[in-house]
């Protein structure tokens, strides 16, 4: 493992063993706030960028942050697999993307098998990709949703957890809608982690699948669970798969900052 020249300590909150939670994050950290201010077990925060409001409001709550940007490793391979093995050795058994704005590479996946989790703004399996915001509104549907979903190796492909509808209002921008619906992903995030973390019997090894019925279940309470399937490594990465020949050239992919994957 490279360790990132980023990594920080916290001030002390994953020091205890019930800290169960790694955080993926590129920009402003809206969702990561949400499940801080939730008090939920988050052990670490890792970035694909550094400097990012979401690393100090992780730091500000006293949890250890490391930032892993592409550049500094030979291939997008090499970094997730870094990433992996940092969050495993704090102590990460659930990793919540909360405005990752990377697909995650299959060695990822595998070593945390059926425990990572996304949002995305826009119902799934009808509007995945980049842009579900702007998709909902060009299609003059009558509303979006919130949408807490497992990530598996496609984008927006693995099963829905939890999803809350959003109306769309007649005047609605691009931003106004964006708005209202990160208002109740803020909600019914921490509600779907806290809701998994506490019906997991047993969680396995640290940042490995665990034995067969270890994996958390695939759906959330049944009021909560549209029929519908979602995932992907972020919902702000669809234009990404076109340039995953060449490593090197990555960055941010397919989102600028405010849209929903920085949220």
């Amino acid at each position: 493992m490279r360790r990132s020249p980023g990594a920080r300590r916290g001030r002390g909150p994953s020091d205890r063993e019930d800290h169960l939670i790694g955080v993926l994050v590129s920009g402003e950290g809206t969702n990561l706030q949400a499940l801080i201010d939730d008090g939920l077990p988050i052990s670490a925060v890792a970035s694909n960028k550094p400097g990012v409001p979401a690393l100090e409001r992780a730091q500000s709550a006293g949890i250890r942050t490391a930032v892993f940007e592409l550049d500094r490793y030979e291939s997008r391979e090499e970094r997730d697999e870094a990433m992996a093995d940092w969050l495993a050795g704090q102590g990460v058994r659930l990793v919540v993307c909360a405005g990752y704005m990377h697909l995650l590479r299959p060695s990822f996946l595998e070593r945390f098998g059926g425990r990572i989790v996304n949002t995305h703004s826009a119902p799934l399996p009808d509007f995945p990709g980049a842009h579900p915001i702007e998709d909902v509104l060009a299609a003059g549907a009558k509303e979006t949703a919130a949408t807490v979903h497992y990530v598996d190796e496609g984008v927006d492909t693995g099963p829905v957890i939890a999803a809350e509808p959003v109306p769309v209002r007649e005047d609605d921008t691009v931003q106004t809608l964006r708005e209202r619906v990160q208002a109740v992903e803020h909600r019914l995030l921490p509600k779907a982690v806290r809701e998994l973390i506490s019906s997991s019997v047993s969680w396995g090894a640290a940042g490995g699948a665990g034995p067969e019925g270890t994996v958390l279940p695939s759906t959330g309470p049944e009021s909560t669970v549209l029929p519908a399937a979602s995932g992907g490594g972020g919902a702000a990465e669809a234009g990404e798969r076109s340039r995953e020949s060449n490593p090197r050239s990555l960055g941010p992919a397919g989102a600028d900052a405010g849209q929903e994957g920085e949220a």
